[in-house]
């Protein structure tokens, strides 16, 4: 690997894989590597627990898990998470990162859209989804149905790793504003719906899940507790040599939160990979009041990183669910008729 600042491509997991600083019980698969991240896990055993936390300084998040834990559950058949709890999992990867190597978890793109919070916890880091520069030790995900009570399964894959060299430079910041206008413009969950299956493809009927919405004159009200999917009024173009992570905007422009899967992978939206620009999907919840969202409205930052070299991969080169999108649901249900 070279010593440039930077996020790490495709090749340079590949080769963390392959030296052991990146492991697993069974053998990660090629289809895990994305061009500037890799998808994790969930392993044999998850915890209900009664309330979310952050390990001591120092301290092993095993421990922890006794203090909060009220049972545990058998992931390797299959088991149902409920909304309104938290559990915690294992992960099936390991790490052992060189010393000048650190990383940063995020919510896959299908997980966000589906209301399910996910954060990484790691041994002595008392921060959610932070790898300390040179870890070595496990990995558990915090989970927390919000909307949809989800099946998940050891090997399901709810978030995301991406690892860095040294402290990248922001290259860009791009301002990113909501469509409202014209014909359906979004969905909102349906409360009290059933359960998702998060390894079942196009297995659900969105109309048991979702309703649509179409706005009248550009406006949207967001009710407090209700979540949103709605689309970028721009479209996103990530250059192969950079990766970007969408970041809430600023509480004192709005008091809603805004896309809790933040990474976009070299190529995404390029035509160099078959996307000639692609729409960001927007996952929205207001918080305490009812907040009244406009046409074009800023409601997130994307923020632009560099590579350390040109990744073996573009995403959507190799086919995807998300590439040329516009406004879309996850990838769990059928097309909307």
């Amino acid at each position: 690997m070279t010593d440039v600042a930077g996020i790490l491509p495709s090749q340079a997991l590949d080769a963390l894989i392959a030296s052991g600083a990146i492991a697993a019980p069974a053998p990660i698969g090629a289809d895990q590597v994305q061009p500037a991240s890799l998808d994790l896990r969930l392993g044999a055993r998850a915890w209900r627990v009664r309330a979310s936390f952050l390990p001591r300084a120092g301290g092993r998040v095993r421990d922890r898990i006794a203090d909060v834990a009220m049972h545990e559950l058998n992931l390797t058949a299959g088991a149902v998470l409920e909304r309104g709890c938290v559990y915690i999992a294992e992960i099936q990867e390991h790490l052992a990162l060189p010393l000048n190597v650190a990383g940063r978890a995020n919510p896959k793109s299908s997980t966000g859209r589906v209301d399910l919070f996910v954060r990484l916890l790691t041994d002595g880091q008392p921060a959610f989804d932070d790898i300390a520069d040179g870890y070595g030790g496990p990995l558990y995900l915090e989970i927390a149905p919000q909307t949809f009570s989800v099946l998940v399964r050891a090997g399901t894959r709810l978030n995301q790793l991406r690892l860095k060299r040294g402290a990248p430079a922001t290259l860009a910041v791009q301002a990113i504003g909501v469509d409202l206008a014209g014909g359906v413009c979004g969905y909102r969950a349906r409360r009290h719906a059933g359960v998702i299956d998060m390894d079942h493809v196009a297995g659900h009927d969105p109309r048991d899940f979702w309703e649509a919405l179409t706005p009248r004159s550009g406006e949207l009200l967001l009710d407090p507790g209700e979540f949103y999917i709605l689309a970028s009024k721009d479209l996103i173009d990530i250059p192969a040599l950079q990766a970007a992570e969408m970041t809430p905007i600023d509480p004192a422009v709005g008091e809603f939160r805004v896309h809790y899967a933040g990474f976009f992978d070299p190529g995404f939206g390029s035509a160099a990979a078959g996307g000639e620009g692609s729409r960001g999907v927007l996952e929205v919840r207001s918080r305490e009041t009812p907040f009244l969202l406009e046409d074009g409205q800023t409601v997130a930052r994307l923020v632009f990183e560099p590579l350390t070299a040109h990744p073996a991969k573009l995403y959507g080169a190799r086919g995807s669910h998300y590439q040329r999108q516009g406004l879309r649901l996850s990838k769990h249900f059928k097309p909307w008729d």
